[in-house]
């Protein structure tokens, strides 16, 4: 077996399913046969049942008697909760990185922003990884680690709603450039030291970050 790059199997099976869950390879509502996705992650059922128990404390996962295991299914309750906690800690994030952010975060943000597309019915694999690395270096920005790491989990846990709504606007023709245009307003902000107004405006960007019934936005998503 191939040496991982992780501390441990249970640690490697933890990154490699919790990705695959985030990117919809493991669809919501799944049934997961233990013994397959072990095998298919390169390691024993036993790190990987230590590692749907981590999922399962995280929200990604489900367990049952008899050692049974789902992936967690959508709801809008849980689209709601996760945009109660993102709005107020990206929030944040961004006030600080507009008092901390390194001359090489500056650099490396307006390369991502350079990257950034739309997405909207078009949106590939590709946007979409450039769109979470334009934030998680922002993020990293604040320079508080735990803050980042917190955050991490919750983009997982949101992309998953995220890449629903992309698969429901494909070859509608919709079109969307208010939230992707606040990433440079953003970065404007920030780059300019200006705390409260780049917090002020990623509250609002994740706000409408994942809408809910309530809010009667079935068919527009941002993010």
């Amino acid at each position: 077996m191939s040496v991982v790059p992780f501390p441990t199997k249970s640690d490697h099976a933890y990154h490699h399913v919790r990705q695959d869950i985030a990117r919809g390879v493991l669809a919501p509502g799944a049934t997961i046969n233990q013994e397959e996705l072990a095998r298919a992650v390169g390691v024993s059922v036993t790190p990987l049942r230590e590692a749907l128990r981590r999922l399962a404390a995280e929200g990604f996962v489900v367990l049952a008697a008899h050692k049974d295991a789902r992936v967690a299914t959508l709801s809008s309750e849980d689209a709601r909760h996760l945009r109660e906690m993102r709005a107020p800690l990206e929030s944040l994030a961004a006030r600080l990185a507009a008092e901390r952010i390194t001359p090489e975060q500056r650099d490396a943000l307006r390369e991502l922003a350079g990257q950034l597309e739309p997405l909207d019915d078009q949106a590939d694999e590709r946007a979409i990884d450039v769109h979470r690395r334009f934030h998680a270096t922002l993020w990293e920005a604040a320079h508080n680690p735990l803050l980042t790491a917190t955050l991490d989990l919750l983009w997982d846990r949101a992309d998953r709603y995220r890449r629903q709504r992309l698969d429901a606007l494909r070859g509608t023709g919709a079109r969307r450039t208010a939230d992707f245009e606040q990433h440079f307003e953003l970065l404007e902000l920030v780059f300019a030291g200006d705390a409260d107004g780049a917090a002020d405006l990623m509250r609002r960007h994740v706000e409408h970050s994942l809408p809910g019934e309530e809010a009667g936005e079935s068919a527009t998503m941002r993010a």
